[in-house]
């Protein structure tokens, strides 16, 4: 049997867009099982006789609040999509974008109530509480860097009329990390408001 060339490009797309979501989520299993071995390894760092409490920088819940919104804003921009409502959503897609930006900025700010407090990542006044919370907190800014660079992705392609009603594949996959990037930092923040 002959296969075209057109016809063998068609199905690596399909195979293509078959394998997209399996490996992303492939990729957050692994994202979620290191987090879970640092937050492990911050409790039982917890029982050293050298472990020092203190409170959450207020910018921690300000961040919160604001990845929240965006996760929430990006879900709407998709609803739109679906719609063919192109321009409503590329509007919620750019608040997603703002409110990213919003929330990373939010975090550099929570670093500098944490310096201005006099606790540190390292050096001689540190702790091994405060490194902790800043290491696990600077991992997970890594990966909102990661989401915001794919949110720009995402912008670019839906002005380039990349996205249909029946096509979002890369849409969803975006979206899908936005919202684990969101739901990494409840369980951060929590977790650190809670186990202290």
């Amino acid at each position: 049997m002959n296969i075209s060339e057109k016809d063998l490009e068609k199905e690596l797309t399909v195979g293509r867009k078959k394998s997209a979501k399996p490996m992303l989520w492939v990729s957050m299993i692994s994202m979620v099982m290191f987090f879970a071995g640092l937050t492990s390894a911050y409790v039982i760092s917890m029982k050293r006789d050298d472990w020092v409490t203190f409170e959450l920088p207020d910018a921690f819940y300000i961040s919160s609040i604001l990845i929240v919104m965006s996760s929430i804003s990006i879900f709407i921009s998709q609803k739109l999509i679906k719609k063919n409502k192109r321009t409503e959503s590329i509007i919620f897609l750019l608040i997603t974008f703002v409110l990213g930006i919003s929330f990373m900025w939010q975090q550099y700010a929570g670093f500098e109530e944490l310096r201005n407090a006099e606790l540190f990542f390292t050096g001689p006044s540190s702790t091994v509480s405060t490194s902790f919370i800043i290491g696990i907190t600077l991992m997970h800014a890594f990966h909102v860097i990661a989401g915001v660079l794919v949110l720009l992705v995402v912008i670019y392609n839906h002005f380039k009329h990349k996205y249909k009603s029946d096509d979002l594949l890369g849409f969803e996959l975006g979206a899908i990390f936005w919202h684990f990037v969101d739901v990494l930092w409840i369980y951060l923040f929590f977790f650190f408001y809670f186990i202290r």
